[in-house]
């Protein structure tokens, strides 16, 4: 299986370093030019150039510093997200709610792919799971290979629903929350949208799993792994139970969601209030499950440990910012590329910014460091070209979310791939398909937004 060996790419803060040093040099070549501001809102027609200092040689190294300062708030708020999550790793609920809607569904093919797609999409969706998902692979693997469907299925069922999760994202804190506060709009502003638009990239995501097990149900030999070999190493999880004490852990889990958007809403609440539910929830969750605190602190370490490099590039990509800001090029930039979307209707411009997010996802597989470097320049991109801020994330939450279901530079996508034994090449068979309907209606919804002035 010569075609299971992915292609090696160089890491995310590899690339990320790359930008800092291309963002210095930007300064020494292109013009330095500002807008007018009000607030963080930019006046279309005022960007004039101006006098700037070369920045000096070493600056790509000293705003790291000030690039990781900058995005304290974010950084602090990933790690501690991170940490509460570790510690419902460890009280088995999430395992356990996973196992259990398993267990109900299995013995649908169609069930079992709707239902599951929807659990691991709300999931994303809303909490930004991702990587919990990765020991519910084999066990899926395992029932798709017992109803007569293969492993293709399986990881279709966990990774388009994270992948739609993550590009029709209603709350998930890791992207469309931190892209909001750069683009200073408020906090989960804008769900509904969202939510409607999940429900549709669902249906079109579970129809293509299933047209693709109803060929293999009649005619097996269309596997795309067909010729792959899954004896041995797919059993389940240890412990799936959903006890009493594991279900009090969700209930307290979605009363903290319930609570915070509330207090986004109608309280004004920001990040500060933010992790301070994230921080009841892990106290409460590991209370009602009896957790040691010994125990409840090591899994908040670890579970923040996980996140540790997550937070590090949101850091370094906040450092383009600055680079680009210190040497006043950044609205040269914005104005560059204003200049020509400005002459397309709204809706063109749109896409366009739609395909910007996709090829930056490319190279920025992380959904957090991804908004540091685009959102800069999206956001006041959106007030020159007359779209609303709004719409700019729903673009970014697109170009992330979907390309994060094939680009070769994501490692948890390699990872699942490996663990199920498919192929990165057939894999892609799979899923190219897919992504050309999801595109079609992410166009269409960034359409229609800008349209009704989302």
């Amino acid at each position: 299986m010569t075609d299971s060996t992915p292609r090696r790419f160089p890491d995310a803060l590899v690339l990320i370093g790359g930008l800092i040093l291309l963002a210095q040099v930007a300064t020494y070549v292109l013009p330095a030019g500002e807008f007018e501001r009000e607030g963080r809102q930019v006046i279309r027609g005022t960007y004039q150039a101006v006098e700037a200092e070369p920045l000096p040689l070493f600056t790509f190294l000293t705003a790291v510093p000030t690039g990781l300062a900058d995005a304290a708030d974010i950084i602090f708020f990933i790690l501690i997200v991170g940490g509460v999550f570790g510690v419902l790793r460890a009280t088995g609920a999430v395992d356990a709610l996973i196992g259990l809607a398993i267990a109900r569904l299995g013995g649908s093919p169609v069930l079992l792919v709707g239902g599951m797609v929807t659990v691991f999409a709300v999931g994303s969706s809303t909490a930004g799971m991702a990587e919990e998902y990765m020991p519910f692979v084999p066990l899926l693997v395992t029932m798709c290979l017992a109803l007569r469907m293969d492993a293709v299925v399986g990881l279709g069922i966990v990774y388009v629903g994270a992948g739609v999760g993550y590009a029709c994202a209603a709350l998930n804190p890791f992207t469309v929350l931190i892209a909001q506060d750069i683009a200073g709009i408020e906090l989960t502003s804008g769900q509904a949208v969202r939510w409607l638009l999940l429900a549709v990239c669902l249906a079109v995501g579970v129809d293509h799993i299933l047209r693709y097990a109803r060929r293999l149900r009649s005619d097996p030999s269309r596997s795309l792994v067909h010729d792959v070999s899954y004896a041995g190493g797919f059993e389940m999880p240890a412990d799936v139970r959903l006890t009493p004490a594991r279900a009090g852990v969700v209930a307290v889990f979605v009363a903290g969601v319930v609570l915070f958007v509330y207090g986004v809403s109608a309280r004004g609440w920001y990040l500060t209030e933010l992790t301070a539910v994230f921080l009841g929830i892990a106290l409460a969750a590991a209370a009602v499950a009896r957790l040691a605190p010994s125990r409840a602190a090591a899994a908040f370490q670890a579970g923040a440990g996980e996140l540790v490099a997550t937070a590090v590039i949101v850091g370094f990509a906040r450092t383009i910012q600055v680079v680009l800001t210190e040497g006043q090029v950044i609205d040269t930039i914005i104005n560059g590329l204003a200049t020509p979307l400005q002459a397309l209707p709204g809706q063109a411009a749109a896409v366009g910014m739609l395909a910007v997010q996709t090829v930056c996802n490319l190279f920025i597989p992380s959904g957090s460091g991804q908004a540091y470097v685009t959102m800069p320049i999206m956001a006041p991109l959106a007030d020159l070209t007359g779209l609303s801020r709004q719409t700019a994330v729903l673009a970014y939450q697109f170009g992330d979310g979907f390309t994060n279901m094939v680009v070769p530079t994501n490692p948890l996508l390699m990872g699942m791939l490996a663990l199920a034994r498919i192929p990165y090449q057939r894999w892609l068979r799979f899923v190219g398909p897919l992504l050309l309907k999801l595109y079609l209606v992410a166009i269409a919804a960034l359409m229609v937004a800008v349209q009704m002035g989302y």
